[in-house]
């Protein structure tokens, strides 16, 4: 007798293949390869984003404490009171600004070495990469696809942290009635906005291009740690001038504007000429006549515009690399 029933144990194998046939070939290898990555970046997002719920739900609640009892103004701190409904707001202050803040703004060192270096120095290292080159899929599709998985997943990661961290900074940290944190401070500027997003890519990049181009892991991590390091303290200083600084001639008795950078300030003399700051130093009389005070300086508003033109340098920088990168593979 007939049947056009299949066994089950076929029934069950060809229900594999197509579950398994939605990502096949090289796609399926990369993804493969960067499991672990993938769960790691995943795991700490959700410990980077219940952290940073924390810290907002905590110091919202300390706000609307100290607002329904007249203590939000720093002048009523004085009394016990105040000072004892203020302090718990100190502790989720701390976390974020002396512990989040570093550890984002060394996520781009930690992929540049623990990703981008090993990623294609490791299949050099162990000889896997005659055998790639060896199947029916061109190199270059598969340096694309083993690209391309890393790539996104950091995308995506330090894109939501940043956001989550630009967040909380604006709503709970610089509007709020306890921190004093300025945007281009040491560890703030790397930890907010486009920052953490552009320095990631960056550091893949350079990471991929130094493993392509030694072969070995662990010169590639030392080589891509220097080359970060380096890169970073570059940037540090031509920042100041990546936007248009402002001018302002000001009282003498007048600080410097609310969470501004200030990059250079002095006297104006009674005839109207500039002396500067270092000249007013040590006890000197040049500025005993002065009349007013100059300042130069970036305000609070530049943080968007400088952050627009460093992270265009840094994707143009990690587009070159890149482009490098595929050019010795096609060699």
């Amino acid at each position: 007798m007939s049947t056009n029933v299949l066994p089950d144990h076929t029934v069950a194998s060809a229900d594999r293949h197509r579950a398994s046939g939605r990502v096949r070939g090289v796609a399926w290898v990369v993804l493969r390869q960067n499991r672990f990555l993938l769960r790691t970046m995943a795991v700490l997002l959700a410990l980077a984003a219940v952290d940073l719920l924390w810290i907002h739900i905590a110091s919202q609640h300390t706000i609307g404490v100290l607002r329904r009892t007249g203590c939000y103004s720093a002048e009523s701190w004085s009394s016990t009171q105040c000072y004892t409904l203020l302090a718990p707001i100190s502790r989720p202050t701390f976390w974020f600004t002396e512990v989040l803040q570093p550890v984002v703004t060394a996520i781009p060192l930690l992929v540049g070495v623990f990703i981008g270096a090993p990623m294609i120095a490791q299949e050099h290292e162990r000889g896997t990469i005659r055998l790639i080159r060896a199947q029916s899929v061109h190199p270059l599709r598969w340096l694309a696809a083993r690209l391309a998985v890393p790539g996104l997943a950091v995308l995506a990661t330090t894109g939501v942290v940043a956001a989550l961290m630009s967040w909380v900074w604006w709503t709970d940290i610089v509007h709020g009635p306890y921190a004093f944190d300025p945007p281009f401070q040491s560890f703030t500027y790397p930890a907010l906005g486009l920052a953490p997003v552009a320095w990631s890519l960056f550091a893949l990049a350079v990471g991929v291009l130094l493993g392509q181009v030694l072969r070995r892991t662990l010169p590639a991590m030392f080589v891509t740690a220097a080359v970060l390091g380096a890169a970073f303290g570059v940037m540090s200083w031509a920042r100041r001038y990546l936007y248009p600084l402002t001018d302002k001639v000001v009282p003498l008795d007048e600080a410097q504007p609310t969470n501004a950078w200030l990059i250079d300030r002095g006297a104006v003399m009674a005839d109207g000429t500039r002396v500067g700051g270092d000249t007013c130093l040590f006890g000197s009389h040049a500025c005993d006549g002065a009349t007013a005070s100059w300042i130069t300086y970036h305000p609070a508003a530049d943080l968007v515009p400088v952050q627009l033109v460093e992270a265009g340098i840094l994707l143009v920088l990690a587009a070159a690399a890149l482009a490098a990168v595929f050019r010795l593979a096609r060699k």
